[in-house]
């Protein structure tokens, strides 16, 4: 009996036609079972419930169902209900196997990912649960295009706290990530008339494609042996830095570049949009504060969890500068994100659980570039670790010359990893040199020594 009251009700899509009611609920019925939309043993709602879905008399539909029944399409026992008949179904013929892929490499060292074996599971499903069971019901409503109110109150003080910005919950706006805050930023910029934006001479093309598709010209900033040349701009509307540790080169904008490129902001009416990438690992100091700490008016400051947390839980945050804030919301923002994903990283930095997985991932970390400078030092000499003691990855300089054939050993090795001319801008000159962009915060753990050995084996 408890059986038959739980899928009595269920829904049953017919669309019965023909010159008789009868006649079209079978034709109907058959139709769909012949052509296995109604899958053998499926049980079909009871005589009452569906004469009441289609506004049907229930004896047109005890007489559909006898009728399929004494002609084998469906099959009645008592205290079973009625059911699609067992039979043949004929299949669609199986698409054309697709081509396969290359295979995977069995060691991964490109950068840009966190481990993700580490992301805190049983934390986050009790933040999830707590955040879920407090929630006001508008939570789960439209809501306020710049996120949720909680998120950006709890990242308020986090920012503040952590990375020295001077965060006003009503000036951040939540996004899907770094790219779609950068997106809407040069979307913004471009309708403010715009048209160039100044970035550093390595990056991510992803960024600079994104600038392009919203109408802005790229074009990479001076570089030299102390590092970017951020204070010279040149004719560019706005600037995209990582100051506190720089994606791939992993150097630090020194005090005095810093302090530049923000009175060139203030002279110029510029913009600056502060990339924040893995600014809370630091593992010899203290990390470097945010830029945005020295103009909150001309700095946008961007950060997200991608590797801090997961890049899957595309959460990310952008600090606005007020004159700016209108514009963005107006294209989007916090909308485009769960509203209880955001309710959970409220939760989560609220109850100090994001401090203690970034304190536990920073110790975790560390060890991986102590034990990745140590394996160079014994066994390839003439490598050299570059860049400061931070972030989740490191630049190997390599003896000139040979990036490309270090990549293609490391193919050999099955290893993936990246040499850093992939990240040059197509306008920028080559300073740097032939290196390796190491991402050691990749692996998990279990893999980590024997894709130290691979690359190990696969450097000069």
């Amino acid at each position: 009996m408890a059986e038959h009251r739980a899928t009595s009700g269920i829904d049953l899509h017919l669309e019965p036609a023909g010159p008789g009611l009868r006649r079209g609920l079978t034709d109907a019925l058959r139709e769909a079972v012949r052509t296995g939309r109604l899958a053998p043993g499926t049980r079909l709602p009871s005589s009452r419930s569906l004469a009441a879905d289609l506004g049907v008399a229930r004896n047109t539909v005890a007489d559909a169902y006898g009728d399929l029944v004494a002609e084998g399409w469906l099959t009645a026992r008592q205290g079973s209900g009625t059911r699609v008949a067992p039979r043949e179904v004929p299949r669609p013929p199986a698409p054309a196997a697709p081509r396969r892929a290359p295979g995977r490499l069995s060691h991964d060292l490109v950068p840009g990912t966190p481990d993700l074996s580490s992301f805190p599971r049983a934390e986050w499903l009790r933040a999830t649960r707590r955040a879920l069971a407090s929630a006001p019901h508008d939570a789960l409503g439209y809501g306020d295009p710049r996120g949720r109110p909680e998120l950006r109150a709890a990242l308020a003080d986090y920012l503040a706290r952590v990375r020295g910005v001077r965060a006003d919950a009503e000036r951040i706006v939540v996004c899907s990530g770094f790219a779609h805050g950068l997106q809407l930023l040069c979307e913004v910029l471009r309708a403010r008339g715009a048209r160039t934006l100044a970035v550093e001479p390595y990056g991510l093309d992803v960024h600079w494609d994104l600038a392009a598709r919203a109408g802005l010209t790229t074009t990479p900033l001076p570089f030299d042996a102390l590092g970017t040349r951020a204070q010279d701009p040149g004719d560019a509307d706005a600037v995209l830095l990582s100051p506190a540790h720089q994606f791939p080169l992993g150097g630090a904008l020194r005090p005095e570049r810093r302090a530049a490129v923000v009175d060139w902001a203030r002279r110029t009416g510029g913009l600056i949009l502060e990339d924040d990438y893995d600014g809370e690992f630091r593992y010899d100091r203290q990390a470097v504060g945010a830029l945005q700490n020295l103009d909150p008016d001309h700095v946008v400051h961007l950060g997200t969890a991608s590797k801090s947390l997961a890049p899957g839980l595309r959460l990310g945050w952008m600090v606005l500068p007020p004159s700016l804030l209108p514009d963005v919301v107006a294209h989007g923002g916090g909308r485009s994100v769960s509203a209880l994903e955001q309710l959970t990283l409220a939760e989560f930095l609220t109850s100090g659980a994001y401090d203690r997985h970034v304190r536990a991932a920073r110790l975790r970390y560390r060890r991986r570039r102590d034990s990745l400078a140590g394996a160079l030092a014994d066994r390839a000499p003439d490598v050299r670790v570059s860049g400061i003691a931070a972030g989740l990855h490191a630049v190997l300089q390599l003896p000139p010359g040979t990036e490309q054939s270090v990549v293609q050993a490391a193919t050999w090795q099955n290893l993936a990893v990246h040499g850093l001319s992939r990240y040059r801008h197509p306008a920028a000159g080559d300073t740097v040199g032939d290196a390796l962009v190491v991402g050691y915060a990749t692996p998990p753990d279990h893999a980590w020594s024997g894709t130290l050995e691979a690359l190990c084996r696969a450097l000069p």
